[in-house]
């Protein structure tokens, strides 16, 4: 507990799913959160929930103003900026590359990494001032891998990463850490393909998945905040432009039991005999 004591941390994205399981965390570490999304009743009642240690603002993270003023307010609040936890997100454009058009490849970009952008830009210069700070963004294993996702979403997540690591060279002279989350499959409204998923959906996607990794699960959104945890605490002190899958092995490859017979089941080997040439 109190591993963020008296820090602050602003993130986006924070309304639900991952977002909002970081927010909790948090703030039960010690935290005061401003909580960053569009979704302002479900934003509005999470902030009240916790209590005065944590408020809420509409942001549109692809808006530069937004992401200025919200870095604005949080500082002017509570009197620093300690976490940047860009999180913001959805699925983008969906389909083949011949029906996708500019429209969707453009909003896809603004959300999925302008928005990125934006949220290091501003927070870099809010901590510069103090010489700290933990800067974080969700990128995804298809950022590392592609057939995960769709090819925009893919696109997007693996430009996060490299941001990450390029922007951390040049942050971490100030005393400012970059890092990035890959995440596997996670159990949130943006893997059932609905924002309102209700539970039972969610209870659904978690069976039909179950399987697919190779920890028997996938992922809950807390699995991702206690990555976010440490990064932004100081137990990654010595941690910068690094990516960090939390995937219950997905990018690691086929679960054992899906791989082909001649790999799991036993069979005698023949001794090996050199032979002339």
């Amino acid at each position: 507990m109190n591993r963020l004591e008296g820090q602050v941390a602003i993130i986006t994205g924070g309304a639900s799913g991952i977002g909002a399981a970081s927010v909790r965390l948090f703030a039960a570490e010690g935290a005061r959160v401003l909580v960053a999304d569009m979704q302002e009743d479900r934003g509005k009642e999470l902030a009240e929930s916790l209590g005065d240690s944590v408020a809420f603002r509409r942001v549109d993270v692809t808006l530069e103003e937004d992401v200025e003023a919200a870095i604005g307010e949080a500082t002017h609040r509570w009197g620093r900026l300690d976490c940047m936890y860009n999180n913001a997100g959805f699925g983008g454009a969906l389909g083949p590359i011949e029906s996708t058009t500019v429209e969707d490849f453009d909003i896809t970009f603004d959300v999925l990494v302008k928005g990125v952008f934006l949220g290091i830009k501003h927070a870099a210069r809010a901590m510069k001032e103090q010489g700290s700070g933990s800067i974080i963004s969700t990128a995804s294993v298809a950022g590392l891998q592609t057939g995960y996702a769709p090819h925009l979403y893919s696109v997007a997540k693996a430009a996060v990463i490299h941001l990450t690591r390029s922007v951390a060279l040049e942050l971490g002279e100030s005393g400012i850490r970059v890092n990035c989350i890959c995440p596997g499959i996670i159990a949130t409204p943006l893997a059932a393909g609905r924002t309102g998923a209700s539970d039972e959906q969610l209870a659904k996607l978690r069976k039909a998945l179950a399987r697919s990794q190779a920890l028997g699960r996938i992922g809950d959104p807390e699995d991702i905040a206690q990555a976010a945890l440490w990064l932004a605490s100081e137990d990654s002190s010595f941690v910068t432009g690094h990516a960090q899958v939390v995937d219950g092995g997905v990018f690691a490859g086929r679960p054992w039991h899906k791989q082909a017979d001649w790999i799991t089941q036993p069979r005698p080997i023949r001794m090996y005999r050199p032979t002339g040439r």
